[in-house]
């Protein structure tokens, strides 16, 4: 598989997340958004282990709830938090930072030189998101940024670490994504019960949009998202992770019939641009590091 086509695979994940807002506006019950999160992960990961029948083993176990704890577990009720104290725009503005803060996550712990030319791409994007989804009566709320950076943070974390640990040998995508939603579910099954506990009714809407949750926009996105992190340079799904909230911008103009103005289609130029460069400077640093590393000699390992 080529490198565009993985890119393109990748880029499905935040596309599918980018549908939560309108999803969850239109179809949920309103005041459960930790509940939407318990059955986005936890159903998808036990049927994903179900469809792979692997379980984790050894030093896997903790490494898998690690994994979940930082990518949904503590993901979620951070999110809901900001989107509870911000008006939406802020919180997805905030959510524009995570390209940099994948950068210099990648520098400390992976050792990725940061380029030039990628951390202004990275800057662009931010910048561009938030033309994209600020408004002119945009709010700021301390305990909702500081929320918003906590969320994005640890779903940064749980990237750099997802492309440090790999994937043992043998498990397959669907299984490896199995694991951490499985965990973050679990974990959030127990603050979901004691806050929020479980809608009084849960109609045909309300199912479809849990369905489409736990399906598009878990096992299948967390599947291509935790692949593409394993096989592309850590900045490029950062950059992609901008797609999420043009696209709730988009759905909202096109769906729920919100306005867009000329200050978010410059916005949105510029985060498409930033995000489609971004990928184009990743690609060249990444073939400029293979062509200095000088070939490895062979090892023989001798025969038991």
């Amino acid at each position: 598989m080529n490198r565009l086509t993985i890119l393109l695979l990748t880029a499905l994940a935040p596309i599918a997340w980018g549908t939560t807002y309108l999803v969850t506006t239109e179809l949920l019950p309103v005041g459960h958004p930790l509940f939407a999160g318990l059955l986005r992960s936890l159903p998808a990961g036990l049927l994903a282990i179900a469809i792979s029948r692997r379980l984790p083993h050894g030093t896997w176990w903790w490494k898998a709830f690690a994994l979940g704890a930082l990518n949904i577990g503590a993901f979620f009720p951070l999110l809901f938090l900001a989107a509870e104290r911000l008006p939406g725009g802020v919180a997805a503005a905030v959510a524009g930072a995570q390209p940099l803060i994948v950068l210099v996550l990648g520098s400390l712990v992976l050792q990725e030189k940061i380029r030039p030319a990628t951390a202004a791409a990275a800057v662009a994007g931010a910048g561009g998101v938030a033309l994209v989804v600020l408004g002119p009566a945009a709010s700021l709320d301390l305990w909702g940024i500081l929320a918003a950076l906590g969320g994005v943070t640890a779903t940064g974390v749980g990237m750099i670490l997802t492309k440090r640990w790999g994937r043992p040998s043998g498990v397959g995508p669907v299984a490896y994504a199995g694991w951490q939603l499985a965990a973050g579910g679990l974990l959030l099954l127990p603050v979901t019960l004691l806050v929020e506990g479980v809608p009084a009714t849960i109609d045909g809407g309300a199912a479809l949009g849990y369905l489409w949750l736990g399906t598009a926009g878990g096992i299948v996105a967390y599947t291509l998202w935790f692949r593409g992190i394993q096989q592309l340079p850590v900045i490029a799904p950062g950059l992609l992770a901008l797609l999420s909230p043009i696209v709730a911008t988009i759905l909202g103009a096109l769906v729920a019939g919100e306005a867009f103005t000329p200050v978010q289609a410059i916005g949105f130029t510029i985060a498409l641009g930033a995000l489609v460069s971004g990928q184009i400077f990743a690609r060249r640093a990444r073939m400029t590091t293979l062509v200095a590393e000088p070939p490895t000699a062979p090892v023989l390992v001798a025969q038991r």
